[in-house]
């Protein structure tokens, strides 16, 4: 299992805001929804991303962006236009004097703005829900990125665009897949620039013997590993590896494994009904008692109490992965 593989495996998209967005200048929206990431691609025209913080960034055809949440961000026909549409937590659309446009701005199936035939056509798909254990590919992507058309030439993009204003029955996985797979060709792209700047666990599994490490852990975090264990694993002294390991990786090999099993958890306690006890033996923990520990240590909060605020914030969405 390689690094993108193993940290989007957990968090697919499971009933994405998925929808086209066309529009006619001057148009401007204001994205204050505050999720964790979200994936743009201009199909036709021009548009802007004003950053909360940094310079405004020019998307012509082909190009794609990441925006990463909470931080708000602008997207707009050219810099300084002015809000007409302000997007909020809840997803609700209002005008500058607050008033609802949810329904006035439906132009079809999953297609909304201002005029159909508008110049600027972008696909929009929105990861609402925090995937935790993408929290580590979160934490290494700035708050937006962009792939020039050309870079990558997406081949997803045509796909979603032609599938997104369709009604047949399963449509909604088919669009969640067909954006997981935009975004993991948008990230892989973006990482692999010259000029890239990917974290340090992503680099080293270009390693042959961090990386076998790293695999190793990834695909048996249950298995109770040692730094001894590890290292000979790879064939290296403790010593040896403990010191290569984390000059590569950025942590400690157990201090990485404490964060990859937690994450693991975390996403277990939101995708299923295991109970604690079940959730700790799957990723290594002696049982519940070991696992609250390390949780509330970690996070801050117990495993209980985790669940209780996930499916508390998203009460009606079923946690069964497909």
């Amino acid at each position: 299992m390689d690094a993108l593989t193993g940290l989007l495996n957990g968090p697919r998209a499971q009933g994405a805001f998925i929808l086209r967005m066309v529009m006619q200048a001057p148009w401007s929206v204001r994205i204050e929804d505050r999720a964790p990431l979200c994936l743009m691609l201009v199909r036709r025209g021009e548009a802007w991303i004003e950053p909360e913080d940094g310079p405004p960034v020019r998307l012509t055809p082909g190009d794609a962006a990441i925006a990463r949440g909470p931080a708000p961000y602008t997207v707009c026909d050219r810099p300084g236009t002015p809000p007409r549409v302000t997007v909020d937590a809840d997803g609700q659309c209002t005008g500058p004097a607050g008033e609802p446009l949810g329904s006035v701005m439906q132009l079809g199936v999953r297609t909304w703005g201002d005029r159909a035939d508008g110049d600027t056509a972008l696909l929009v798909g929105t990861y609402r829900m925090e995937g935790e254990i993408g929290g580590r590919l979160l934490q290494a992507l700035p708050p937006l990125l962009t792939v020039p058309a050309g870079l990558g030439d997406c081949p997803f993009g045509p796909l979603l665009d032609a599938e997104i204003a369709k009604e047949r029955p399963g449509q909604e996985i088919v669009l969640d897949r067909l954006l997981d797979l935009m975004l993991i060709d948008v990230l892989r792209t973006w990482f692999s620039r010259p000029e890239g700047e990917p974290p340090g666990w992503y680099r080293a599994l270009a390693d042959p013997v961090i990386g076998g490490a790293l695999r190793l852990l990834q695909d048996e975090p249950a298995r109770p590993w040692t730094v001894a264990s590890l290292a000979a694993a790879v064939g290296l002294s403790r010593a040896a590896f403990a010191r290569r390991f984390t000059e590569l990786v950025g942590e400690p090999p157990m201090a990485y494994l404490t964060g990859w099993r937690l994450s693991l958890a975390a996403d277990l306690l939101r995708d299923t009904d295991d109970t604690v006890e079940a959730v700790a033996r799957k990723v290594g923990y002696s049982g519940s008692f070991a696992l609250s520990s390390a949780f509330k240590r970690v996070r801050g909060i117990s495993p209980s109490h985790h669940r209780d605020a996930d499916r508390h914030r998203d009460p009606g969405r079923r946690r069964e992965r497909v």
